[in-house]
């Protein structure tokens, strides 16, 4: 079983990721792995609740879903099948929404969901928004089909 490491230097893909099973929750970004903090603080939940409600009342008579962590989001940069140990972006955001069915599997989502939202915290934002956010944000800049 291969476990991940905080080195910089370590590359993993989805394939190394699906054999982690040190109960700890994890991410990839651009092959680095990131053990993401323990379980959100009561507020966080509750505003991701809040939230939830809204969008799935506004989804109810449309064909899109929503998900909530943990659901893995696979970053592809094709359409075409990537097989899993080509995929070194993995991300867990508190809320998407997919509306493409053919992107989601019984794995989670494969490329990019319509709607992503990150509920920011004192121990995440900075993660979310320099790290995490720009991978959201250049993915927005492709036209979809």
């Amino acid at each position: 079983m291969l476990q991940p490491q905080p080195d910089a230097n370590e590359r993993y893909s989805y394939a190394d990721y699906l054999t982690w099973d040190d109960g700890k929750r994890w991410e990839l970004i651009d092959g680095q792995s990131f053990c993401m903090s323990p379980a959100p603080m009561r507020q966080h939940q509750h505003i991701s609740k809040l939230l939830g409600r809204q969008i799935d009342a506004y989804l109810s008579d449309k064909s899109c879903e929503m998900y909530y962590a943990p659901f893995d989001v696979r970053f592809v940069e094709t359409e075409d099948d990537v097989a899993d140990d080509y995929i070194d972006t993995v991300v867990q955001p508190d809320i998407v929404v997919v509306c493409d069915p053919k992107k989601l599997d019984d794995r989670g989502c494969k490329g990019s969901p319509d709607l992503i939202i990150e509920i920011l915290s004192p121990s995440t934002a900075r993660m979310d928004m320099t790290i995490k956010f720009p991978i959201s944000a250049m993915l927005q800049l492709v036209p979809s089909p």
